[in-house]
């Protein structure tokens, strides 16, 4: 019995284990269906975040001009949501992991990678949901998009694909912690620094120099500003953009190969 699934496994090509990767990934769409409540992050975390920012911290932060800041608030949550989205993918995978569901794929005859692809890719339809409640609120609370449609479409589309470049980080952690409540803490150490030490909520300049040299190079901050410009017209596009697809890039690069070797490990395939 053991021969002929590892045999299975050697000749699976590539359309087929995307094929695979599709399948698990409509599980997961499914999932969110019969499961409403599974998407209160998606939906809760970046209203409260918006909310908090424009009619708490709108007055210290910005001289009392709400709706200029607001302006540049929403483009940065744009970012900060579906990178607090990537949170609840590890969670969701320590849970199945615990639960037994990967070892019941383990006697499929699928592709390694199919099963964690599989729930990245059904993860598409949470980071869009994130950024269209960001996107779409922010507009009932006075935003207003100064380029066109297809600005903002290009936008929404590199802010899904920085959520699933990131998530990778996320896979990692949900494999190599053993308990689903103890991801959100390891998570939290690393999305915090990337999301606050950004220029999401403040400006760069009124930082210490010393966070200042990071938060110029922070992911975060790189992708913020390609959203400014896409959808203000405000700054440049072209280096902010090159600088946040390497860093999407270096994200996949490091933290693909390193789920897939410990999610061999931990499951012993």
């Amino acid at each position: 019995m053991t021969t002929p699934t590892r045999a299975a496994r050697r000749r699976i090509g590539p359309l087929e284990a995307v094929g695979n990767a599709l399948s698990l990934a409509s599980r997961n769409v499914t999932k969110l269906r019969k499961n409403p409540d599974a998407l209160v992050d998606v939906t809760l975390q970046p209203l409260l975040m918006l909310f908090m920012f424009t009619f708490l911290f709108s007055g210290a932060i910005a001289g009392g001009d709400r709706d200029g800041y607001l302006q540049q608030l929403v483009p940065g949550l744009l970012v900060f949501s579906p990178l607090f989205v990537t949170i609840g993918t590890g969670v969701a995978l320590c849970t199945d992991i615990s639960k037994g569901f990967f070892d019941r794929l383990r006697s499929l005859p699928i592709a390694r990678s199919a099963p964690l692809a599989g729930i990245v890719i059904g993860d598409v339809a949470r980071y869009f949901l994130s950024v269209a409640v960001v996107l779409g609120v922010g507009t009932l609370m006075g935003f207003r998009v100064h380029t066109n449609p297809l600005a903002v479409l290009f936008a929404v589309v590199l802010m899904i694909a920085f959520g699933l470049s990131v998530c990778w980080m996320s896979i990692l952690a949900g494999i190599l912690v053993r308990t689903p409540a103890a991801v959100p803490g390891v998570l939290i150490g690393a999305v915090m620094p990337l999301s606050f030490g950004s220029n999401v909520f403040a400006p760069a300049e009124t930082m210490p120099g010393w966070l200042q040299t990071w938060v110029n190079i922070n992911p975060v901050t790189l992708m913020t500003d390609v959203n400014r410009s896409l959808l203000l017209g405000e700054g440049p596009l072209t280096g902010p953009l090159l600088g946040g697809l390497a860093w999407m890039a270096a994200f996949v690069a490091v933290f693909f190969p390193l789920s897939m070797r410990a999610y061999r490990h931990r499951l012993g395939r």
